[in-house]
């Protein structure tokens, strides 16, 4: 699925590291599967309504928050979360995931004690962590209600009714201008495209072609040999190994199925699957294959990025946006990436990129331990009003934007170099809050987008010398278009938000799909290529014994459900 995630973990966004960028320049964590991007949406006419700082800021409160993926805690002398304090009253004890995952989330269950904020998995409802939110929605939180109204429906768990989340991403007021590409895509550096003067780049076939050309022709970089492809397949980043043969056949971001005519069916034993990773065993057997991708972890995948000598990788753009931040710091953006949709036959559409839905399963839910869940839902609502949000998302005026005389945002290149410095923004961001938290996406009232990425003069402005090379030589003034404009989202979409529950049956087949490709697909890219159909069809023989049906029954009882229940 576009991004298997785990519910703790918001989509995608897009997401964290979509927002980094397209605060300079934009889910999703998701429950059994994955996460998306944006594009235009369903949009509210106006922002959210203000609430007066007086009905938020009582006591002091400090408020612990478990952030379900990696990070780093703020210096304390944060200009933004000093500013909350200050005027709200508040302030954020964070805890971000450090190994994995799963192991987190079941020590924390079985311990029975949570923070007061943390973020999405479907695990924490059927044990009882999180409270339902509706009644303090309706009661506490009129920004929230207007900024949720269309999709309220849809935020309630479909087995009792009650809304556990505050999804991320995905609610869009205004116009939406989709700059910058945070989804999934084949990756492939800006050297290598000038390289070989820019082609055009449509097959599998042509892509890995291309990077054996760059990779015979330059064996190291930087004194490091050189690594053709790499993928990531860790914890629940596991959608750069198992993704890719969905959008090549050209289906949307479904997590593990594709869906023809409202039906799932997983594709991992399809003909889809075997023809990507047969393409991948000739690639390796030709020298193009990490062969640590299998092993590596999370900060492992992103420091060989970070090097700049990998040339290509499927996955989501959000996910590797902090080793392109540091090869921008380094000053390489030559080693960045661009995003290619590539299709079996180039008679085929891609769709990889998609109108992005509102990210269900993700952003926070309040536990059952939270000292004061009416203080805490306060905050968020007025966090969410306009002038918080231009706070939170461009930054203090004089300092992280100015104002033109038209009243339009933008930057200096100064700026825009500072908001890529990791360091810099552990000063002057209040990035891991604002990535999990309910947000404004598309634009203000006064016209300016929610995000510098997102304001299109901004964005043009802030191109280097490099970037608007490809863009011209490629005929494109933005990066999404690369890729093919998305149709309107089915009604059921995505499946990756659908909800297994724990401990079903439908629930265990997926893990142990999960689990099975994880073992043998790398079983599979590394054979011989005379090995290679022997070793596919064992990987088929344990797939057969993982109660597939079950998992599909469930997918396809919630199509339907969704089917029913969303469609106006």
């Amino acid at each position: 699925m576009g991004v298997t995630r785990k519910k703790s973990l918001a989509t995608v966004l897009t997401c964290m590291m979509i927002f980094s960028v397209v605060m300079m320049g934009c889910s999703n964590n998701t429950s059994n599967t994955e996460t998306n991007t944006k594009n235009n949406t369903e949009t509210n006419t106006k922002t959210p309504s203000v609430v007066t700082e007086d009905t938020v800021k009582q006591d002091p409160i400090k408020i612990s928050v478990y952030n379900g993926a990696p990070g780093q805690v703020a210096t304390g002398s944060n200009k933004i979360y000093k500013k909350i304090q200050e005027e709200l009253g508040a302030t954020f004890e964070m805890e971000f995931l450090v190994g994995d995952g799963e192991q987190k989330l079941g020590v924390m269950i079985a311990g029975g004690e949570y923070p007061d904020l943390i973020t999405a998995d479907t695990k924490l409802v059927a044990a009882g962590a999180v409270i339902p939110l509706e009644d303090l929605l309706e009661e506490h939180a009129p920004n929230l209600m207007k900024h949720y109204g269309p999709y309220l429906n849809r935020m309630k768990d479909s087995s009792d009714g009650h809304i556990y989340w505050l999804p991320n991403y995905g609610v869009y007021t205004g116009a939406f201008n989709e700059t910058w590409y945070g989804g999934p895509a084949f990756w492939i550096q800006k050297a290598v495209l000038k390289e070989f003067g820019y082609p055009k780049v449509t097959t599998l076939d042509e892509y890995f072609d291309l990077i054996q050309q760059y990779k015979e022709k330059y064996p190291q970089i930087d004194g490091q040999p050189t690594i053709g492809f790499s993928t990531l397949a860790f914890d629940w980043r596991t959608f750069g190994l198992k993704n890719a043969p969905q959008h090549l056949a050209g289906y949307p971001n479904d997590g593990n199925v594709t869906v023809d005519n409202n039906v799932a069916q997983i594709f991992a034993d399809k003909q889809i699957a075997k023809d990507y990773y047969k393409k991948l065993s000739d690639a390796n057997a030709l020298g193009m294959i990490d062969k640590e991708a299998f092993a590596q972890n999370y900060d492992q995948y992103l420091a060989k990025l970070s090097s700049g000598r990998v040339l290509g990788m499927f996955d989501q753009h959000w996910n590797f946006q902090p080793a392109e931040d540091s090869l921008l710091t380094q000053k390489r953006d030559d080693r960045t990436y661009v995003g290619i949709p590539l299709v079996y036959d180039a008679n085929v559409t891609d769709w990889y990129r998609d109108r992005p839905p509102i990210n269900l399963n993700n952003g926070y839910g309040i536990s059952v331990d939270a000292k004061d869940p009416v203080r805490i839902i306060k905050l968020l609502d007025a966090l969410l009003d306009e002038e918080w949000q231009k706070t939170l998302q461009w930054g203090i005026e004089g300092e992280d934007y100015l104002v033109d005389a038209e009243g339009m945002y933008y930057r200096t290149q100064e700026m825009r170099d500072e908001q890529v410095d990791p360091a810099w923004r552990l000063a002057n961001r209040a990035q891991y809050i604002l990535e999990y938290m309910p947000k404004i996406q598309g634009s203000f009232s006064d016209g300016n987008a929610n995000a510098a990425g997102s304001q299109v003069k901004e964005f043009t402005d802030g191109l280097k010398p490099l970037d608007k090379e490809v863009l011209d030589a490629y005929g494109h003034s933005m990066w999404t278009e690369f890729f093919a404009p998305p149709p309107e989202n089915p009604i059921h979409y995505a499946a990756w938000q659908i909800d297994l529950v724990e401990g079903s049956d439908a629930s265990v087949a997926d893990t142990k799909i999960n689990d099975i490709s994880l073992k043998f697909l790398p079983k599979v890219i590394l054979s011989k290529p005379a090995d290679f159909d022997n070793v596919w069809n064992e990987y088929l023989g344990e797939l057969g014994k993982a109660n597939v049906k079950a998992y599909e029954d469930r997918v396809n009882e919630q199509i339907k459900w969704r089917v029913d229940n969303w469609s106006e």
